[in-house]
């Protein structure tokens, strides 16, 4: 169960690969973590980050598919994690694909297939972790948003779009879990400096996944709802929002 502080003792991680995912569990596996499930699609990147906690002293570590368009597999995943850990202390949610925003490389299946890996399939999950862990009467979800989201931007608006209907649907699932003892906090960054971002033009305030991990351990400390990453986002998308459209499409990429 979660400590006074927040930290949890079982984690279960969708995108186990992450690198974001991966810089968290390295501090969480500082304070007390015990057991942890990493679900993800990259075999080898989910054995890579399975070495890293056994090499931390993590007593327990799993691994296990994850495909986020599979909704027919997430009630099995849950049993398939709960086989590892008793019950869920902390469910990541750190699953997502960039994508393009061309429109000469888009087609309407390149946008399901986007809206599959950020949203719906994400979602999904989130929701049939949900239940069993209401049902159990504690944890925590932390979901990765994005800043994207808040306001979406022609650079990356199928992303963006994606993670907007993923922030709202974490807000919502937040309101739904009210007095069931489980809470959702939703992480909303800048860019991020990892594997899905390389090639792509840095943009101002970025920041890397060690510094998104400790923003996250500084939530969960506080029990936030939200945490931005930087923190000043939270002023520059609350200026954003009073924006003229026909100005915001003008500002650079």
């Amino acid at each position: 169960m979660n400590d006074v502080t927040g930290m949890p003792e079982s984690v279960v991680v969708l995108g186990g690969g992450s690198e974001i995912a991966r810089a968290l569990l390295v501090r969480l596996a500082g304070r007390r973590l015990r057991a942890v499930v990493l679900a993800g699609r990259d075999e080898t990147a989910l054995a890579a980050a399975a070495r890293e906690l056994e090499s931390l002293g993590v007593p327990t570590v799993a691994t296990t598919r994850f495909e986020a368009s599979d909704v027919s597999d997430h009630e099995d995943l849950v049993r398939r994690a709960l086989d590892t850990v008793a019950s869920v202390d902390l469910l990541l949610v750190a699953a997502g694909a960039l994508g393009s925003a061309e429109l000469e490389a888009l087609s309407p299946e390149a946008v399901a297939r986007l809206v599959e890996a950020n949203f719906t399939g994400p979602a999904a999950a989130m929701l049939a972790f949900a239940r069993v862990m209401a049902d159990h009467g504690h944890g925590r979800i932390v979901v990765l948003s994005s800043v994207a989201g808040v306001r979406v931007r022609r650079s990356n608006f199928v992303y963006g779009a994606a993670k907007a209907g993923l922030d709202g649907f974490s807000q919502g699932l937040g309101d739904a879990l009210e007095g069931t003892g489980v809470r959702v906090t939703i992480v909303r960054p800048g860019f991020v400096r990892t594997r899905m971002t390389a090639g792509v033009p840095e943009a101002p305030l970025a920041t890397g996944p060690e510094e998104v991990a400790d923003a996250i351990v500084r939530g969960l400390e506080r029990d936030a709802e939200v945490v931005w990453v930087p923190a000043v986002f939270r002023v520059l998308l609350a200026l954003a929002s009073h924006v003229p459209r026909a100005l915001w499409r003008r500002i650079p990429s």
